[in-house]
Order: structure tokens, then sequence, then C-alpha cells
């Protein structure tokens, strides 16, 4: 097959798939070969007859729309790989004369992600924060790291805010016990806010081996209806009281729960770490404020087959978070009492805005001229694979070779990205200037 670019003006291109004679009757003995089971000619058993009595019998035609359409799988999708192009919608094709012997020629005509003139996007005005990393911060990283590694042992005495208990209790609603309030060597933290309000604090001032009885009233919104805003009592028996004992902090600490043989080198890391992810994070907010400022100057149409496609895309990744928490799409639905409808139409404003800034994006890269070289694709390949601790082939294999095209186009975004900021006049400050929203006159 050839491919021939015949044009390509205001995000509609047209172009050529040339099959010589030959491969065009390959192309119907092949859908032959498929479908002949399918009939039945007298003198021949099935499956059996030969194509020329087939055609005889049905018509010379009878195996050309299947040849073609086979073809047509398999050329499409390279031609618009070997022309680089991002189609948004299904193809109008036009062919030339069909026959046995004759070269088939198919002229396609489809719409490609559009290609827009961008105004404004040097020079835009941006506050980007200092980042800064304060001795608070790394002794809070370091505190958070000695709770990890603190250890919870039994102790002999009343219990005290933040212990841990095992417990027994039964609920009582006046001489009644009520269904789900029973329960055999419950663990609870006292503090935790976990039951209901004023049964933790109770319990404080126990012992192990006491017997506690704990009064509560239900919340008026509490979830059970027949125990909302009754009040209740819970037979408790405490069994065991447990307390977090950290570990000192101290250069042992940081042998054990570091590669570093002293706490100050464990701080001076934990230094090093927190100050690049302030400078990361400060100079993405940044980027997303100059990128804002150049979507706020351009008026952007987004088609709506896109919109749609990126809905499903946002769709899909809640569908994908829902899963991990063993729930899906459709019971989020149903818990927040909204069809498929209502839940698309939320999704569509950020959708349309997310389909505008990436056509600013690509065609900033378009006028700029930004390319992606085969080694900036393997370099960014090894950076996901050390990001996510695997391989870089199973980085490669998740992409997938049919999408490699499209991950060269969201480096090039990023290259778009870092363009407008390196373009923009970025003012550095402790803290960003808040506009107050100017009140309406009444």
């Amino acid at each position: 097959m050839k491919t021939t670019l015949l044009s390509k003006e205001n995000n509609v291109v047209k172009f050529t798939m040339e099959f010589t004679a030959e491969e065009f009757d390959a192309a119907v003995v092949k859908a032959y070969q498929a479908s002949k089971d399918q009939f039945v000619i007298d003198g021949f058993r099935k499956g059996k007859a030969p194509r020329s009595i087939i055609e005889k019998h049905y018509g010379e035609g009878i195996f050309f729309e299947d040849a073609i359409n086979n073809m047509f799988q398999e050329a499409y999708p390279a031609a618009i790989k070997e022309l680089d192009l991002e189609v948004i919608e299904s193809p109008a094709a036009d062919f030339s004369e069909i026959g046995h012997g004759k070269p088939l020629t198919v002229t396609i005509t489809v719409g490609v992600f559009p290609i827009v003139e961008i105004k404004d996007y040097k020079g835009v005005e941006v506050e980007q924060v200092e980042a800064a990393v304060k001795a608070e911060d790394v002794d809070n990283e370091v505190k958070a790291m000695q709770k990890r590694n603190a250890r919870v042992v039994t102790v002999e005495r009343e219990v005290k805010d933040g212990d841990t208990v095992i417990l027994d209790y039964a609920g009582f609603v006046g001489d009644d016990q009520f269904e789900g309030g029973t329960a055999e060597n419950q663990e609870l933290k006292i503090g935790s806010g976990m039951f209901i309000p004023g049964f933790e604090e109770q319990l404080v001032g126990a012992k192990a081996g006491e017997a506690v009885d704990v009064k509560v009233t239900f919340p008026e919104e509490y979830h059970a209806e027949d125990l909302a805003g009754k009040e209740a009592v819970f037979h408790c028996t405490v069994h065991e009281v447990k307390e977090e004992q950290l570990p000192e902090l101290d250069d042992e600490f940081a042998k054990d729960v570091s590669e570093f043989d002293t706490l100050d080198e464990l701080k001076k890391s934990i230094e090093e770490k927190l100050e690049k992810y302030a400078k990361d994070q400060t100079l993405n907010e940044a980027k997303n404020d100059a990128i804002e400022k150049v979507y706020q100057a351009n008026e952007i149409d987004a088609p709506k087959n896109l919109v749609e496609d990126e809905i499903d895309s946002m769709a899909q990744e809640l569908n994908r978070q829902l899963s991990y928490q063993g729930l899906g799409l459709q019971q989020y639905l149903q818990f927040m009492q909204k069809d498929m409808a209502e839940f698309r139409d939320e999704l569509r404003a950020d959708a349309t805005k997310r389909v505008a800034t990436r056509i600013i994006l690509l065609s900033i890269a378009d006028a700029e001229n930004i390319e992606v070289t085969t080694e900036e694709m393997d370099a960014e390949i090894k950076e996901m694979a050390s990001l996510y601790n695997v391989p870089e082939e199973q980085v490669r294999s998740m992409i997938g070779e049919d999408n490699m095209s499209f991950f060269g186009k969201d480096l090039m975004v990023k290259k778009a990205i870092d363009l407008i900021y390196d373009n923009a006049n970025v003012k550095m400050v402790k803290e960003k200037t808040v506009v107050e929203p100017v009140a309406e006159e009444e």
C-alpha cells in the first residue's frame, strides 16, 4: 500500500491509500476463504464450492465488500500512523473503480485534532512563591517517622487519652439490647473519634478488668433511624490497656529507619527532599497559572466529540479509583442519587476546559516547531520506571506500541508548557497576592 497526503486545511485532512491489483485480489481470496462455508451451491458440499462458481452464482463482487473492509481495517491505522495524524472522527471514504485485476485507490477525508492560532502566550505575568522549608517542617517529618516506628505495649495503669484499649461492649436502649451494638475484644484508640460522641471519653480512668457503663445519646442524624436521638447505655469490660511508646530521636534511630548513621544526616536528607518538593510544587503552580492566563486570553471552540471522549476518560478514571475501594461507578451514582446523564453533565465544563487547553498547548507546539526526539521519549520512560520502581520494558508495555505517538504528544504538551513559563514574566514573591472580588453594586 502507498499512502499520499493530498491536503491539510482547516483541521481536515485528505489522503489516498493506493493498493495494487495483486493486493486487492489477495484480499478477495482471503475474504473467500473466510466466508466460503456460508455458501451452499448445488453439486458441491457446503464450503467446497470454488470461488469462481460462487462469483458466477452470486455476482463478481460478492467478496468485494469483505475484502475492502479487511484491507481498510489494516491499512487505515497504518496510514494514520505514517502521516502522524490525530484523527477525531470517523473518516469518509471514496473508492476508485473496483474489479478483479484492477488497482484500488481509497481517498480518505477526515477531521484531525484542531491546530489554531494562539495569541498572547509569551510575556505572561506570573507570581511564583519562593520555596521555603522551615526547621519545624523537618522536625514534623522526623516526628512522623518516629510515630510510624512506635511500639504499642500493654501497661498496668488507668486509661489515658491516646491509649488503645481492648474491650467488650453491649449496647442497650432501656432494657432492650439493640442490634449492631455488641462486640468482643474490640480494639479502640481513645480520642480517635471512631465511636459516637461521648463514648471514648468515658473510658478514660478505667483499668484492665474493670466494668464501665458508658451513657451516650445517639446523634439526631444517626444512620440507624431506630436509634437516632435516643439515649443508650453500653455495658463495657476493659480487658487490656496499651500505650504507644516512641523511640528516642538519636543516632540509633537514624540507623534503624534510614541509610544514615546520624540524626543530623537524616534531617539534612529530609530537608533536601522537602526543598525539592516545595520547589517543584511552586514551579508547577506558577506554570498552571501561566497556562490559565493563556487559556483566558484565547477563545477556543472545543469539538463536541473530543469533549465527550474526555468525559469518557474522566469517568473511566473515577471508576478505576473506586475499584480500589471495592466499588464501581454505578454504585457511586446510586449512592449520590444521580443518573449517568447528570453525572456527565457535571463533568462537561471541566472536560471542555481540558480539551481547549490541550488544543492551545499543541497549537503552540506546532507554531514553535516543537518536536520530541526518540532520546527524549526514552529518557521519560526511564524516569517513569525509576519513579514507580519497575523495569523500563514494563513501562513501554503499559504505554503500548500503538500509543507511542500519543505519548510523544504528551511530551510535546510538556515542552509547550515549559516554553510558556520560560517566556513568562515571573515575579518571585513570599506569598501570592490575593485579589478580592469586587462587590456588585446593589
